[in-house]
C-alpha cells in the first residue's frame, strides 16, 4: 500500500485514479452514445495542455436562454476556479454562482490515443457524471465540442463552443441543432475574465 502521508503523493495518486476511473467512463459514454444524423465533424488532433488557458480563477458573466425559440433571457453572475492536471491531459473546472447557491464541475479530457478531448458536466446537487461528454478539439484558436442525443423523439445535437481565448479573457457558448448541424440556436454564452 502507498505511503499517504506526503500531501503531493496524495494529490497525484488521486490525479491518477481520477483520471483512469473518468477515462473507463468517457469510453462507456462514447459507446452508448447513438449516431442520431450525419456525423459531426472531426476535429483536429488533439495534445496535452491545450486547456491550460483556463488554469487559475475566473469571474463569469452568464446569459442563459430561459425557454427556447424565444428572447427571453436569464443574465446573471459565477466564478470559476481552474486546474490542468495529468501533465495537461485533462482539465478542471470548479463552477459557482453564489447568488443561486449552485456549483458544478466541469472536466476536460484528452484521449491520448484517438486525440480528442471530452467534456463532461457534474452537477454540485447530484454529483453525477452527465453524460452525453461532448467531445471535439481546437483549430486556429477555437475549440468545438458537440454530442449527438435526443430530444423526445428528434435528433439533436449541441455544441459548445471556446473562442476569443486571450490571456485575460474568453469566452464558452453553447447551442443545439436538430437538423444535423444545418442550423443552430445559441442558448448559452458564458463570457470568462480572470479575477
Amino acid at each position: 500500500m502507498a505511503d499517504l502521508s506526503n500531501d503531493a503523493q496524495r494529490r497525484s495518486l488521486l490525479q491518477t485514479a481520477a483520471g483512469l476511473a473518468l477515462s473507463q467512463v468517457a469510453l462507456t459514454a462514447s459507446a452508448q452514445t447513438a449516431t442520431v444524423g450525419p456525423k459531426p465533424p472531426r476535429p483536429q488532433p488533439g495534445k496535452p495542455g491545450e486547456f491550460d488557458f483556463l488554469s487559475g480563477a475566473w469571474k463569469i458573466s452568464h446569459r442563459r436562454l430561459k425557454t427556447p425559440g424565444t428572447e427571453d433571457w436569464d443574465i446573471f453572475q459565477g466564478e470559476a476556479t481552474c486546474w490542468s492536471i495529468l501533465g495537461g491531459v485533462g482539465s478542471v473546472e470548479e463552477l459557482r454562482i453564489p447568488a443561486r447557491d449552485f456549483s458544478g464541475m466541469g472536466l476536460r479530457l484528452l484521449d491520448v490515443k484517438e486525440r480528442v478531448w471530452s467534456d463532461f458536466w457534474v452537477n454540485g446537487k447530484s454529483g453525477v457524471l452527465a453524460p452525453p461528454g461532448l467531445t471535439g478539439g481546437f483549430e486556429n484558436g477555437v475549440g468545438t465540442f458537440i454530442a449527438e442525443d435526443m430530444d423526445g423523439d428528434r435528433p439533436v445535437w449541441s455544441r459548445g463552443v471556446w473562442d476569443r481565448i486571450a490571456p485575460t479573457s474568453c469566452r464558452w457558448h453553447q447551442a443545439t441543432s436538430h437538423d444535423g448541424g444545418k442550423t443552430w440556436q445559441g442558448n448559452w454564452t458564458m463570457d470568462w475574465v480572470r479575477a
